[in-house]
Order: structure tokens, then C-alpha cells, then sequence
């Protein structure tokens, strides 16, 4: 009698198939194309705004795009395209008189598309369109919105689209009773349309037809009020407010909240009294208004001239010392994740606290309690220093091209430009087409680099291995 055979308590069997039970697995399978890793890079924000840009420039191009009926200069539509998607504002053609209403629309759509963020917009499309967002898109999105968490992405954009389009709705609603009274309805509802946007989104372009920027409304406190708190708002960004609304307590407010909010209103107080002291005995500016009206004045050009183009002055009459000082305000912009340049009040009050910190021979950074990372001090100081570099390099550069210039009044426009604030003494529209390409890669670069830097750096970010050995310089 056969036993069959029984493998032993704690033997390991090892099976091999014969021969003749092997066959061979065929699997077939498409290829797929991946997007993941051009979407998932921060170099998208460039490609897309240049995508944005290049269709902005050939619809301004066309005849339809202007009163006249005929073409617009290539150079022309060109910086006219990439300072509205870039919302800088700064002009070569006279927006209310060079452009057809279908032009401005058009102008009007850059503004808004490029104010409220590209990763915005694609998220919103994407979302939109039903697309899945793969995990690199929702890092990619997560960083550029200046949040920690992965999760809820879309119920983030959509807030932050309606939460865009709500505030420009109110703004339109409050300008159109007041400039009811000023233009015809019609007119008056196309300029509130207008304005609301291009001062939400910190764009300043202005299309008022009695009006060089907002000089005819320097005695309408109303006029200035509203398009003030547009801009505000737009200034320090949507976190900021959120996180205000919903905590309703400075203590307990996030620690960029504390920092954008106590920087600003700092930045605002000092350009509000050194144009007053500054301007106060300009005749051509404030001298003849009356005190209230000065100060009233001078509050709306430390806010707007820090982040919009919009002013009741012609910067190109005030004084030199003026202009210089407002060139800081325009460096350092607005608040991180809003739709203003500059190199941001966030950076700006990092960097303030790591040198007070030094100073006081205290070996980390820290504010309100919470210590700052030695990362973001870097990066900080990596995106002050590049930009401040990238300023007074292509200063030169156009001076060069624009030799009949003085400097002061070039590099108010570099820095106007790479801010993409637009405040403008009058350079751009007397520019060579040289100047006006580079004053166009200014505003490009001003708009894009802090946050795909910001984006590269955090994204690629890799912790050391080991340590090399410390070596003491010489310093001072």
C-alpha cells in the first residue's frame, strides 16, 4: 500500500512546475501619456502665463480691439497683454481712448484671469471639467494657495473663485451708484464693471474719460474710498481675511495673519505721512488742497501706490525724494497669496525679525511666540536679494536704451514694473521699443518668480545627509 507522501513538522517545501505547465503570459496594455509631470512643475505658472499673454497679444493685435480700426503696434499690444495678465498696469497707449470697448473686454478678461492666480484658474477648470487631480497637482496647488493641507482642495478654489468674484460684484454694485450720478447708465455701469475689477486685482488700468488715472476724483472721497478698500482687500489676500473672519481674535490669529496684518498697517501709516511731508509744499501735487483733503489723499497713495497703479498725482511732478521712497513701498508689495507683487510684506517681516533677532545675539528667529524656520529665513532673503539684484541690473540695462531719462525715473519704472505695481513718472509711453520689451520681461518676471522660486524651493527641498565641518569668516 502506497502512503502518500507528508511533509515533516517544520520542513520547507519548495515546488518547481514542470515543464510542460509552463506558458508563457502575454499582457497587453496602451500606452498612456502623463501630464503629471509638466502639470506638477512650478514651472507651469511661466508656461501658462506666457500662453495667457501670447492669446492677449494677438486679440490686441486685431482692428476689433481698437477705435481707430486699424492694428496695433506688435510692442504695443505685447506690454498692454502682459501688464494686464501680469495686473501691473503700467501703459504705452491710453487705455480709455486707444481701445474699443471690445479691446477693453479684453484687456478686462487678462485682468481678472491673471489677478485671481493661474493655479487658481486651472484648479477651478480643472475641478470644472470633472478631472481627477493627481497627488503632485494637489501638492503644486497647495503650495502656490499658501496652505498646509492636501485635503479639499476643490471646496478651497471654489471658495476662493466666488470669494473673488463676490467682492469685485459688491465693489461693481457700490461704484455704480456713485458714478451713476457722473455718466450715463450705460457708460457708468461698463466704467464700475471696469474699475471694480482692475482695483480688486490691483491691475490700475483706468478707462475714465475725463480722467488721467484718477485726478479727477481727488475731491471724491467717496470714489476713493471704494476703490481704496478694493484694493486692500485685494492686497493681503484671501487667508488673510478668512483667517480673520473666522477667528475674530488677534491671539489667536495664524502667525502669517499676525505678521502680514501688523506690516502692512505699518508700511501704510509710514507712506501716508512721508507723502504728506514730502508733497505738502508741491504745488503741483497737494500744496493747494486743504489739510483733510491732503490727508486724505496721501492715505490713498501709501495703499495704492504700494500695490496698484491707481493715483490722484502724476508721479511724474512729484519730488525725487518721493519717488525714491516709493520705490521701496513698490518692492515690497503686498501680501503673499493675494493678487499683489513685490517681494511681499511676508518676506519683508521675515527678514526684519532674523535681523532683529542677530541683533539681539539670539540664535533663532521668532515672533508671537512661534519660532521661524531656518529654511524660510533663507528663502526670504534668497527672494529679497535676487529681486533687488534683477532691479538694479536691468536699471542699468535701461538707462542704456533709455539714455534721455533720468535715473531716478528709470528705476521708479524697473521697480514699478518688477513689482508689477504701475505707477508710472510717464517712461513707458516715451520708451524705445527696447525699453518697452524690457519694461514687459520685468513685469513678466516680477509676477511669476517669487512664487515659482518659492515653489522650487519647497518642492525640492532635501535634507542633509551629514554635516561638513563650520569654518569661521571674518565679518565687519
Amino acid at each position: 500500500m502506497n502512503k502518500k507522501w507528508e511533509p515533516n513538522k517544520g520542513d520547507r517545501v519548495i515546488r518547481h512546475p514542470r515543464e510542460e505547465e509552463l506558458q508563457t503570459v502575454r499582457i497587453s496594455s496602451t500606452e498612456r501619456r502623463s501630464h503629471s509631470k509638466i502639470f506638477g512643475s512650478p514651472l507651469m505658472l511661466m508656461y501658462i502665463f506666457l500662453g495667457l499673454i501670447i492669446i492677449g497679444t494677438i486679440l490686441l493685435l486685431m482692428p476689433f480691439s481698437t477705435v481707430s480700426g486699424d492694428f496695433t503696434p506688435f510692442i504695443d499690444a505685447l506690454f498692454t497683454a502682459t501688464s494686464a495678465s501680469t495686473v501691473t498696469g503700467l501703459t504705452t497707449l491710453n487705455t480709455a481712448t486707444h481701445w474699443s470697448t471690445t479691446g477693453q473686454a479684453i484687456i478686462l478678461t487678462l485682468i481678472f484671469i491673471g489677478g485671481l492666480g493661474i493655479m487658481t484658474v486651472t484648479g477651478f477648470l480643472l475641478i470644472l471639467l470633472g478631472h481627477r487631480v493627481s497627488l503632485s497637482q494637489q501638492i503644486l496647488i497647495k503650495d502656490s494657495f499658501q496652505i498646509n493641507q492636501l485635503g479639499g482642495l476643490a471646496k478651497i478654489t471654489l471658495l476662493m473663485v466666488g470669494f473673488a468674484v463676490l467682492i469685485q460684484t459688491i465693489g461693481f454694485f457700490v461704484l455704480l451708484v456713485r458714478l451713476a450720478n457722473i455718466y450715463p447708465f450705460g457708460q457708468a455701469i461698463w466704467q464700475s464693471l471696469f474699475h471694480s475689477v482692475s482695483a480688486f486685482n490691483n491691475a490700475g488700468f483706468v478707462i475714465f474719460p475725463n480722467s488721467e488715472s484718477l485726478s479727477y476724483f481727488k475731491s471724491d472721497y467717496l470714489v476713493l474710498l471704494i476703490i481704496g478698500t478694493l484694493i486692500f482687500v485685494g492686497s493681503i489676500g484671501y487667508w488673510t481675511i478668512l483667517d480673520i473672519g473666522t477667528k475674530m481674535s488677534f491671539s489667536k490669529l495664524h502667525l502669517n495673519t499676525k505678521l502680514v496684518i501688523i506690516t502692512t498697517i505699518i508700511l501704510i501709516f509710514i507712506g501716508t505721512l512721508f507723502f504728506l511731508i514730502s508733497e505738502n509744499n508741491n504745488p503741483r501735487t497737494i500744496k493747494d488742497l486743504p489739510l483733510i483733503q491732503q490727508i486724505y489723499i496721501s492715505l490713498f497713495e501709501s495703499i495704492s501706490g504700494r500695490t496698484s497703479g491707481f493715483s490722484t498725482v502724476h508721479f511724474g511732478e512729484t519730488k525725487q525724494h518721493t519717488n525714491f521712497f516709493f520705490t521701496a513701498l513698490m518692492f515690497i508689495g503686498g501680501s503673499a497669496a493675494s493678487v499683489a507683487g513685490g517681494i511681499k510684506v511676508n518676506t519683508l517681516a521675515i527678514i526684519a525679525i532674523s535681523v532683529i533677532s542677530t541683533i539681539r545675539c539670539k540664535s533663532y528667529a521668532s515672533a508671537f511666540g512661534r519660532e521661524i524656520s531656518k529654511s524660510q529665513i533663507r528663502l526670504s532673503i534668497s527672494i529679497g536679494v535676487l529681486a533687488l539684484s534683477f532691479a538694479f541690473i536691468t536699471s542699468i540695462i535701461l538707462s542704456i536704451t533709455e539714455n534721455q531719462q533720468s535715473f531716478i525715473n528709470v528705476w521708479f519704472e524697473t521697480v514699478s514694473a518688477l513689482g508689477t505695481v504701475g505707477l508710472t513718472t510717464g517712461l513707458s509711453e516715451q520708451s524705445t521699443s527696447l525699453g518697452k520689451l524690457l519694461l514687459a520681461i520685468l513685469m513678466f518676471v516680477g509676477r511669476i518668480a517669487p512664487m515659482t522660486l518659492a515653489l522650487i524651493v519647497t518642492q525640492n527641498l532635501q535634507k542633509p545627509l551629514y554635516k561638513l565641518a563650520e569654518e569661521e569668516l571674518i565679518l565687519g
